[in-house]
């Protein structure tokens, strides 16, 4: 049986109108529940002016901000599927998702008017509308203010589409991942019943929202479960921490990548901050070291590490705190609305603790990658999806996130997991990031290359790495090479490109 699809918005609409849906900083604009009705009403009122329908696709080139929110789910409103736009990338990147996709109409942020302008008359897009993403005077308040309202949503089911996010590329180009209503729809029920979150909950939206885990961890559950999303317009790491220490905010549930925990634990004056409003502190995106959680445990703050990605609409499994602190280093067991398996080479399940692919099955996971086909025969098997991820699971269920399929490396014989590695380098006090990666070794095949960034005026040297790691790692895990950067290459969504790393590796 298939089910329709409600209106998150006009349900809170009615019954806690006053109720503030979202608040945006630095701008300082709030808008209620019944406001933001109002103004998604005249969004989807504008799309249909212009001639957008029911299956058309409607992308966003965005910094976060409350005009992304609403054209999102005014898309949804008249059965358009909307289309997120990574601001990184190049002009001929955006060109190939534009075209790829067939997108009808593209919604511009004014920092990115030279990347509109390259483009525009270049591709497939017929109307470009332009958002200052801070109020004021725009073509998109503009536009708003003319339109007809549009309050009801069309009739939908949860196998409908409702958003296109392209794959961030850490391996090479990237895919278009089909998302429907129902795989956001339970992703976000599944990350609920791990949480405990409430109505009463306030969330800080300071990752990308043309990124899986901004958009479906915290800016859209907030709306889900009627609560406030305070939209953060890019991460910052003063800002992350002025609005934890904001009593008048009252943030009480965080998303963010290791990298971004990592940057506000670096900021000068961290031990000066409030974090005891702060319930729900979740990570994802790659492996958490331990090390990091433990220092957050020192300020009070129990990072809930997860483990997803766009084809899970962000959760495929999650850690709650009751397995707080005796399971940290786990991404927790798979969510409610989804089922793991841990797969050999020979597609047969590994015993337990034994590494293999991580593949998934359920509601949450996506039908498939846009128009390609290739994709789809080499990613599902019988209906499960292969993540392309290297995991083991424990006897009880526990899943733990060892490393990319396509990063692990063989060293004398034996499999070396990068990710291993840098979570015992990260108990190093010089360190700021790390990255693993194998490389070619005439002895052994492959050997290990750390890529660290250091803390300002510290050295680190190779033997202090290898004495570092020799109690804890086998001799064959041991790194033999070490390049020192200022920072590492990294997708909008905290991913290390490590693909990149290998290119400057190989380039000596």
């Amino acid at each position: 049986m298939s089910y329709p699809v409600s209106d998150w918005i006009e349900y809170y609409a009615a019954g806690a109108p006053d109720k503030i849906a979202m608040r945006e900083i630095p701008s300082g604009r709030n808008f209620t529940y019944a406001q933001m009705h109002e103004r998604v009403a005249r969004c989807a009122g504008m799309l249909r002016a212009k001639g957008i329908e029911r299956g058309d696709r409607v992308a966003y080139l965005t910094l976060n901000s409350t005009d992304t929110m609403e054209l999102i789910f005014a898309c949804w409103r008249i059965g358009a599927i909307a289309v997120a736009l990574n601001f990184r990338l190049t002009p001929p990147e955006l060109k190939f998702i534009l075209e790829n996709s067939e997108t009808s109409l593209c919604l511009v942020d004014s920092p990115f008017t030279a990347i509109k302008d390259a483009l525009a008359g270049n591709c497939c897009v017929k109307h470009w509308v332009l958002t200052g993403g801070m109020g004021g005077e725009s073509e998109y308040e503009t536009g708003l203010a003319a339109a007809d309202t549009v309050y009801e949503m069309v009739e939908q089911k949860l196998e409908d589409q409702c958003l296109l996010m392209y794959s961030s590329g850490t391996t090479g180009t990237p895919k278009g991942v089909i998302i429907t209503h129902g795989m956001m729809y339970f992703s976000i029920a599944s990350g609920v019943s791990a949480t405990g979150t409430t109505s009463d909950n306030v969330s800080l939206s300071n990752m990308p929202l043309f990124h899986i885990g901004g958009l479906n961890v915290t800016a859209i559950p907030a709306i889900w479960y009627g609560s406030t999303t305070v939209i953060m317009r890019m991460f910052d790491p003063k800002m992350t921490l002025d609005a934890i220490d904001d009593s008048d905010l009252g943030v009480t549930t965080l998303f963010m990548v290791p990298a971004a925990y990592n940057a506000l634990k670096a900021m000068p004056n961290v031990e000066e901050i409030d974090f005891s409003r702060l319930k729900i502190a979740l990570c994802g995106a790659e492996a958490v070291p331990v090390a990091l959680c433990e220092w957050w445990m020192g300020k009070n703050v129990i990072i809930q590490e997860g483990y997803g990605m766009t084809e899970t609409a962000a959760v495929g499994s999650l850690l709650t705190k009751e397995h707080i602190p005796h399971r940290v280093g786990s991404a927790g067991k798979s969510g409610m609305h989804s089922r793991i398996r841990i797969v050999d080479e020979g597609g047969k399940d590994c015993a337990p603790n034994v590494p293999g692919e991580i593949w998934f099955k359920g509601a949450a996971i996506t039908p498939g990658y846009w128009r390609r086909p290739d994709a789809n025969a080499e990613s599902f098997v019988d209906g499960w999806f292969r993540s392309g991820d290297i995991g083991r699971m424990d006897e009880e269920g526990f899943l733990y996130i060892e490393d990319r399929v396509k990063d692990m490396y063989i060293s004398g014989g034996e499999n070396v997991y990068p990710a291993e590695v840098e979570n015992v380098l990260y108990q190093m006090p010089q360190i700021v990031e790390v990255a693993v990666i194998g490389v070619p070794c005439e002895k052994f095949g492959e050997t290990g290359c750390v890529y660290a960034a250091v803390k300002a005026d510290a050295v680190l040297e190779l033997s202090e790495v290898q004495s570092h790691v020799t109690a804890q790692l086998a001799k064959f895990k041991h790194p033999s090479h070490l390049r020192i950067v200022k920072a590492l290459p990294r997708t909008a969504s905290g991913k290390v490109q490590k693909f990149i790393l290998r290119d400057q590796f190989s380039q000596g």
